[in-house]
């Protein structure tokens, strides 16, 4: 990461490592935490639930995976933020449902691909780019939930040249959001095999799993 941000001619710091736990232990989470790790980004309810209950109050968890409109109420009332919203219903849920006792919902909108991806592949979930300036719009009027940026999973089998393409491109629009009166400070693309180009085109939250944890149990 840091070799990456000195290429960018970027500040030391200006990146944070979300460090994704899914299919990992307990144990595992508790090293990471010990390590000094912070943020940890899961997939599947049913295996997350009970490491949040577990661990504490010590790490920061982040919902990485897709929502489905019946496991919005747990979402809500379980994470500090929701990386992956893609549409207004899902959004309009998560609102109504984050408990009013504690803070907003930390929210980034997930940006659909760009790009065609290998054969075979069925694509990402994401927001159509055309409609995410409406999305944002929505999110930053709804009461529980904090708008804080965008979220990139590009298809899989890019090259190099287009997953710069679709990191560029994300970071486009995240500067036209800001640009046209928004405030955000969150640009979450880049995994395992390359957060280090994402970090040259500006990513500020790197989501890493196997290369700190090892192969998913």
């Amino acid at each position: 990461m840091t070799r990456a941000l000195v290429r960018a001619g970027r500040p030391a710091g200006a990146v944070t490592l979300l460090a994704v736990s899914k299919g990992q232990s307990v144990a595992a989470v508790r090293s990471g935490l010990a390590a000094g790790l912070r943020d940890f980004g899961e997939n599947y309810l049913q295996e997350v639930l009970p490491k949040i209950a577990t661990v504490g109050g010590d790490a920061v968890w982040h919902f990485i995976g897709r929502i489905q409109s019946n496991k919005t109420r747990e979402i809500a009332a379980s994470f500090a933020w929701a990386q992956t919203v893609t549409a207004a219903r899902i959004a309009e849920r998560l609102s109504s449902q984050r408990p009013h006792y504690g803070e907003p919902l930390q929210v980034c909108i997930q940006l659909a691909s760009s790009q065609a991806g290998a054969a075979g592949d069925a694509g990402r979930a994401g927001c159509p780019r055309d409609e995410v300036g409406s999305l944002a719009d929505l999110i930053v009027s709804l009461p529980r939930l904090r708008l804080r940026g965008l979220m990139l999973l590009p298809r899989a089998g890019l090259d190099t040249g287009m997953l710069r393409e679709e990191f560029r491109g994300a970071r486009s629009l995240f500067d036209q959001l800001n640009a046209g009166g928004h405030s955000l400070d969150t640009l979450s693309m880049g995994m395992s095999d390359d957060f280090e180009i994402a970090i040259e085109e500006g990513s500020t939250m790197v989501r890493i799993g196997t290369a700190l944890f090892g192969a998913r149990q």
